[in-house]
């Protein structure tokens, strides 16, 4: 069966903005006793508090994984929701967070790689940070928010900052690291890193918190949230944690809280079965550093790579606690609209792979998690789906802020009352590959399907491949049932569903 897929259909051109109810909304804010104010005056806004984290799975304690040592994301987790299925829109850092931060899609964005930054193609947007700046909030970013060097000044009020800080805390293994710099001019990295030239992947040396940028970044967003209690205009604080992306680097104590012996493998240490070859690569992130072997990772090193994540996972939790206790010392909790999110997910050894780089579900889902002062749920969790891009219009509707008509996602705050109501009918993300000449693999999640249709992307009438996985009989994806006959017909109904694109799987 010759299925056609048209090309610049919705799912593929994502440039057309909202239209109908949601344009121009300006939902009145209803909290918690303490935003009330006189029946004459308007209700203050709320602050927010924006956390994100790098490179996390949705393994933590929170997610119904106890053996992670996660207590201070899970005490958000229990003032708040838990979105158990979230999708980020391209598992990759720049391309994920220049979605969430501008409220549109990747195909919108032009926002592919990690060379590119999202003014280039859309020069006039107003980010998410931008938007609450232009409605009288203080906005103050620092860590990473948006991509390794890339920056967004119209974004802030004050100019974006990280801590400079140590990547290694043994002398060898910043010596190692080194290596990657050699006969680079001023020491700069113009090229991608050789493979090796990079340190270890992993490290656990006995050290104080803020030796790491992770710490630093914690002790400058509590000084600086001490400042911002100062203010008479409400803020919008974003606070960007790299860990855990590799190097698995942390402090001892945190590798002290897990067992290594323990920790389980992998179970599906193989290719997605009857899957083109690129649908799913080995890794080649984690081979840019010292001592990771090409070809499969042996069970010795892939036991100490899960201990390492699983410790860095911990580290960063720690500090985000840190920046918890201040918001409650000060007396902010009460007032303060919490958001934690990581950028996508990642692999540790499923599909015999690591890191991201595709569209199967370890890397797409991703842990959200939103606190609103006075919610009706707290401690819920749903299963709805719902996408990074629709955080910038929830925000905006949590505060009360009119919706700028750019956007392409869905304020999902109908479901902070309501956690099991019928919501969208599918998610969607994408993933560029050069095979081919230039393929982009399109891919959507239904309730019970994920499936993904790889097209030229000069062209989006020639097909290379369809995947199709059910997740109710195959939940890790260990096997493309697209090319078996009985699946003909699904395979069609899905493609259309996935032409009409994400306008048509809005909730009704």
């Amino acid at each position: 069966m010759r299925l056609e897929f048209p090309a610049r259909k919705p799912g593929f051109t994502l440039g057309r903005a909202l239209t109908g109810t949601l344009l121009g909304i300006c939902v009145a804010l209803v909290f918690h006793p303490s935003f009330t104010s006189a029946a004459e005056g308007p209700a203050p806004k709320p602050n927010i508090l924006f956390i994100v984290v790098d490179d996390l799975r949705p393994e933590l304690g929170c997610y119904g994984r106890n053996y992670i040592r996660s207590p201070n994301i899970d005490r958000i987790a229990a003032r708040g929701m838990v979105f158990n299925r979230a999708y980020c829109q391209q598992a990759v850092c720049s391309p994920s967070r220049s979605s969430l931060m501008t409220g549109v899609r990747p195909d919108t964005t032009k926002v592919w790689d990690l060379n590119t930054h999202f003014r280039a193609a859309l020069p006039d947007v107003v980010t998410l940070g931008q938007h609450f700046k232009q409605h009288g909030y203080f906005v103050q970013g620092m860590g990473k928010i948006y991509h390794g060097g890339f920056d967004d000044p119209p974004t802030w009020s004050v100019p974006w900052q990280t801590p400079k800080a140590a990547k290694y805390a043994l002398p060898e293994n910043h010596a190692l690291d080194q290596r990657q710099y050699e006969g680079e001019p001023d020491g700069d990295v113009k090229s991608k890193p050789r493979k090796n030239t990079r340190g270890p992947a992993f490290e656990g040396a006995d050290v104080p918190d803020d030796t790491f940028q992770d710490g630093q970044v914690a002790e400058l967003a509590v000084s600086t949230l001490r400042d911002l209690s100062k203010k008479r205009e409400p803020f919008f604080l974003a606070v960007g944690f790299i860990r855990p992306h590799l190097p698995f680097v942390s402090p001892k104590k945190y590798w002290d809280l897990y067992d290594p012996a323990p920790i389980q493998l992998a179970p599906n240490k193989f290719r997605p079965k009857q899957a083109p070859d690129y649908a799913v690569l080995p890794g080649g992130e984690l081979r840019n550093y010292h001592g990771i072997p090409e070809g499969s990772i042996p069970d010795d090193l892939a036991r100490r790579l899960k201990h390492g994540y699983y410790a860095a996972i911990s580290y960063t939790d720690a500090q985000i606690g840190r920046v918890l206790d201040e918001l409650d010392r000060l007396g902010l909790r009460e007032k303060t609209i919490v958001i934690l999110w990581g950028d996508h997910g990642w692999k540790l050894g499923e599909h015999d792979a690591w890191c991201k780089h595709s569209n199967v579900e370890n890397d797409v889902n991703a842990p959200l998690i939103l606190s609103v002062p006075g919610m009706k749920n707290p401690g819920a969790h749903t299963d709805a789906l719902v996408e990074f891009v629709d955080v910038y219009p929830t925000l905006s509707e949590l505060a009360g802020l009119p919706l700028p008509k750019h956007l392409e996602g869905t304020s999902f705050k109908p479901l902070l009352e309501e956690p099991q109501r019928q919501w969208k009918s599918a998610a969607f993300s994408q993933y560029p590959r050069s095979q081919q000449g230039g393929l982009m693999g399109y891919s959507m999640r239904t309730d019970r399907y994920r499936f993904t249709v790889w097209v030229d992307r000069r062209d989006h009438l020639k097909v290379d491949a369809f995947e199709l996985y059910d997740h109710r009989t195959d939940p890790q994806e260990n096997e493309n049932v697209a090319g078996r006959p009985e699946n003909a017909a699904l395979v069609s109904e899905l493609t259309a569903k996935l032409n009409a694109g994400w306008e048509a799987a809005r909730p009704k």
